[in-house]
């Protein structure tokens, strides 16, 4: 696989040359060119300044007898200087009293004026220079002479370095070429022959290939060393992994072989309790029911034992029954269809009421989020949720049962509360064992299994349930099941 933009080691390396000699050649034209003009600038306004001196000497006379003809025929002597462009011989008022050169150039030197107290002065204005000398003889100030000069040549000997600096780089290209070639044989070679083998052995998962050893290098020696010693632990990795693989693989069959026996002796249990059992409980609570309704009175005695006996086919009714949805839970198929635990929660809830209109208890259900989930055995997780506060209310006398759900980390969380007995915090663990409970019979009846059967049908969904609560001060259990496609947020509507 070639990544698109990517480049060989050898062309990086050419490249590098070529990068490097062309900067530090850059580095170096710029630096002695800088150098040199610096220098030539000096060296002009020292010129200037002998000139300068020389004018200043030789025209005192013409200033003191007011002769500008003489003046202007030592300016002349400027004509063997080819940088000096324009002369100006001021007096000490400031009027001109002698030029050399154009009229424009002239002008351009009368522009500046030398300060007051100032013997000499010189201003730089792109590639002309201008110097301004004082005239002073025997202490007294006659004139000022100013000689303006060009730095054409500074641009002739910027061609010349622009010249020998291409020639330079063009020699430097030859030789990197050439270094480019060696190296490609010292470095680029090697590793490139190890991102061949490299390239192989991702192609063809054959991790027994090595990689060919180099003497070249010490560096590229080790390099490929290290990655053979890669491959061979690769290699003994990979052979123990499928080993493993294999032992797993049989391992898991064993098992799943093991879970199908269980589910079919868990499903020959539920037919038994279903066939086996309610056969016989039937023809006993029949048989109460016909000596509860017998004409001849029974003693007190024979109808307590009587009392006694419906209340306990009737525990035992309710033990069948939770058994089989323990057992269902486990190896019902789960149907995944869409679900509206609002209904499914106010018909329950209508059913309790029925059950015992005596009391008084108020639902607040909430417009809860529709779920993806098996709707026969997602019943029976509110059917025991909401029996479980519906029993547990029983003794207060203003009972609330709500069902509502929150969203709480980006999860939808469903929960049923009621202000009811609640329970120890410090044995919630043990709320969701099978025949555990955390209140005696005598208290609120049971059989310890209906919460177990909980947990075990919304695992079978990848959900969880947990619960909080204090002891009489109500209880709350949360519970997380799959939602349905584009699923409303939850609403704390009461309805």
């Amino acid at each position: 696989m070639r990544l698109r933009g990517a480049h060989t080691i050898s062309s990086r390396i050419m490249r590098m040359n070529l990068l490097v000699s062309g900067a530090v050649l850059l580095l170096a034209v710029v630096a002695f060119f800088s150098y040199d003009m610096i220098s030539f600038r000096m060296t002009l306004i020292r010129s200037l300044t002998a000139e300068a001196q020389i004018i200043g000497a030789n025209s005192v006379s013409a200033l003191m007898f007011n002769d500008p003809v003489s003046a202007t025929a030592t300016l002349q002597g400027l004509s063997r200087s080819p940088d000096v462009v324009s002369a100006v011989l001021t007096r000490s008022d400031g009027s001109v009293f002698a030029t050399y050169g154009s009229a424009a150039e002239a002008s351009f030197t009368g522009q500046h004026v030398l300060p007051p107290g100032e013997k000499e002065h010189h201003w730089l204005h792109g590639r002309r220079l201008l110097l301004a000398h004082r005239i002073v003889f025997q202490g007294s100030a006659l004139g000022v002479v100013y000689i303006s000069a060009t730095l054409n040549e500074i641009g002739q000997r910027a061609r010349h370095y622009l010249l020998i600096a291409g020639l330079i780089l063009l020699l430097c290209m030859l030789a990197a070429l050439l270094i480019s070639s060696a190296s490609r044989r010292m470095v680029a070679q090697p590793i490139a022959s190890l991102a061949e083998t490299a390239r192989v052995i991702s192609r063809e998962h054959d991790y027994s290939v090595r990689a060919s050893e180099s003497g070249d290098s010490i560096e590229i020696s080790v390099l490929t060393h290290a990655f053979n010693e890669m491959l061979g632990q690769i290699q003994q990795s990979e052979a123990a992994l499928r080993k493993s693989k294999d032992e797993l693989e049989d391992r898991v069959q064993e098992r799943t072989s093991e879970l199908t026996a269980a589910n079919r002796e868990l499903e020959a249990f539920s037919y038994t309790v279903a066939h086996d059992l309610r056969g016989p409980l039937d023809s006993v609570t029949g048989l109460a029911y016909l000596l509860a309704g017998t004409p001849t009175p029974l003693d007190p005695e024979s109808r307590e034992m009587l009392a006694r006996l419906q209340d306990s086919t009737k525990s035992m009714s309710a033990l069948i029954d939770d058994l089989l949805n323990f057992a269902r839970a486990s190896t019902t198929p789960v149907k995944r269809d869409v679900v509206d635990l609002t209904v499914m929660a106010l018909e329950i809830a209508a059913e309790l009421q029925r059950s015992e209109p005596g009391r008084g208890v108020d639902f607040d259900i909430a417009r809860l989020p529709p779920v993806q989930a098996d709707a026969a055995l997602l019943r029976i997780v509110l059917d025991n949720l909401l029996r479980n506060a519906w029993k547990y209310t029983s003794q207060h006398a203003k009972a609330c049962i709500e069902v509502g759900a929150k969203i709480e980390n980006g999860t939808t969380l469903y929960f049923v509360r009621d202000n009811g007995a609640g329970f120890d915090p410090a044995r919630v663990g043990e709320i969701f064992e099978p025949f555990h409970r955390l209140h005696s019979k005598s208290e609120f009846p049971g059989t310890g299994i209906g919460l177990a059967t909980v947990q075990r049908i919304l695992a079978r969904h990848g959900g969880k349930i947990w619960a909080e609560g204090a002891i009489e001060k109500g209880a709350t259990f949360y519970f997380t099941v799959p939602p349905a496609r584009d699923a409303e947020q939850p609403t704390q509507a009461t309805l």
